[in-house]
């Protein structure tokens, strides 16, 4: 069996260096996590968005391994037509790419699994979050481990150990005066907005980075979303992925949306699911503690790639300087997939949310895990003055005891404790040089 195909590996050096070296790969955080996974489950998947690096990831942890893409025809075609079969002839260890494309090859893989239960067997790509179909959680529960691999971070830009997000959790924040000239500052955080995390996009210039977004969503919507629903016209779907773009980090508005795009409420929802099951958008859910009463129950509606949503809005890094209104949300988004994937290789089992009360409190980010709560708040400015926590110290309050502790991320190159000792002031670069 042939190794991964060349035009499938991704490679980059540095985000936002037109000029890096091809050849030189990153290497991704979430490596040891599919390492450990293959170690304990017959089945692995390693899921997330079309171009984020999973072919990549496969291939540079195992490149020994027989490996077939299903993106190919006529390997698809036989998936297909005999999933039994198909499964049958591949060696003992075996690596399938866009798995999705042949979703009746996981009853087959159960079949095999059952008769051969040694770790490491199956190593699985997917662009299309399968678990949220019944008949696959179901078939493969108790065999598969699934992770999910996100776009480069800006740690995993930058060579970092991605350690911000344990710090945070550890209680192992210091604080820091900039004396160099990393700290980069608002102008630095608006570039590494506009330029996301898809590798292909950070190795071209700002131009060709918005024309390949613009042609990866036409790629997706003509080749992807009509596996993931029932979709008549595929530009409606793209036609909500740009009023999403300029609605991302706001509670999700379904009637607004159905009433923008001329469609049923039914059609809208759908199509949101299969934004999910792509991997474009992520729904923040609402948290509350007992103490609040009647929480808003709507969730927060994030794109994934914000330099995806920046090119849909049109907005540049240009633009920090004379419309940093546009960059509020963005920044917001930016925090909230940074956090997301630096939880796939921290601990896994937290949980992400947004706050809202009744009095109109809120908080753009929460993590719990069980009991314990720590909360986000994102702010643009590159200082932090008391207002900006005023939701910490409320959340605080009503947490008691279960509140782990509270940080506002601003652009300064500052990092140190607020007048409430339960309350940090961050810089943004944290999140990329920890």
């Amino acid at each position: 069996m042939p190794n991964p195909h060349p035009a499938k590996r991704q490679s980059v050096s540095r985000a936002g260096d037109p000029g890096a070296r091809a050849g030189s790969l990153l290497p991704r955080s979430l490596a040891a996590a599919v390492r450990a996974a293959l170690r304990q489950f017959p089945v692995v998947l390693v899921t997330g968005a079309r171009q984020c690096g999973k072919t990549t990831l496969v291939g540079e942890l195992e490149p020994e391994r027989a490996y077939l893409d299903l993106d190919e025809e006529r390997l698809k075609r036989v998936a297909i037509e005999d999933p039994d079969g198909f499964i049958a002839d591949l060696p003992n260890e075996v690596a399938l790419d866009e798995v999705q494309r042949a979703p009746g090859l996981l009853a087959a893989i159960k079949v095999s699994v059952d008769r051969d239960r040694r770790p490491g067997r199956f190593l699985l790509t997917g662009s299309s979050d399968l678990l949220l179909l019944p008949t696959v959680s179901d078939s493969l529960a108790g065999r598969i481990a699934v992770v999910e691999l996100q776009p480069l971070t800006e740690s995993e830009k930058e060579r970092g150990r991605g350690g911000f997000l344990r710090a945070l959790l550890d209680e192992d924040l210091t604080a820091r005066v900039a004396t160099d000239d990393r700290a980069g500052g608002g102008r630095d955080t608006a570039r590494r907005i506009v330029a996301g995390g898809y590798p292909d996009a950070c190795l071209r210039t700002a131009e060709e980075a918005r024309r390949w977004r613009r042609n990866y969503l036409l790629a997706i919507m003509a080749k992807d979303a009509r596996d993931a629903a029932r979709i008549r016209d595929a530009s409606e779907l793209e036609r909500l992925v740009e009023l999403l773009a300029a609605f991302t980090a706001q509670p999700l508005n379904v009637s607004r949306l159905s009433r923008d795009l001329g469609l049923d409420r039914e059609t809208v929802n759908r199509y949101l699911a299969a934004l999910e099951r792509l991997f474009l958008i992520r729904r923040l859910p609402s948290w509350h503690h007992a103490a609040a009463r009647r929480p808003a129950r709507s969730p927060k509606i994030h794109l994934r790639d914000t330099g995806l949503a920046a090119t849909l809005a049109e907005v540049t890094e240009e633009d920090w300087m004379d419309r940093r209104e546009s960059f509020g949300p963005l920044l917001e988004s930016f925090v909230v997939q940074q956090i997301a994937a630096q939880a796939g290789w921290t601990d896994p089992d937290l949980r992400l949310w947004h706050y809202r009360d009744r009095a109109g409190v809120e908080v753009d980010l929460l993590l719990t895990r069980r009991r314990r709560v720590w909360g986000i708040e994102v702010k643009a400015a590159g200082t932090v003055r008391p207002r900006d926590a005023a939701g910490l110290r409320t959340l605080a309050d009503r947490c008691g005891n279960d509140f782990a502790g509270g940080f506002v991320l601003h652009t300064g190159p500052h990092t140190h404790r607020l007048p409430d000792r339960r309350l940090w002031a961050v810089s943004l670069r944290e999140l990329w040089l920890r």
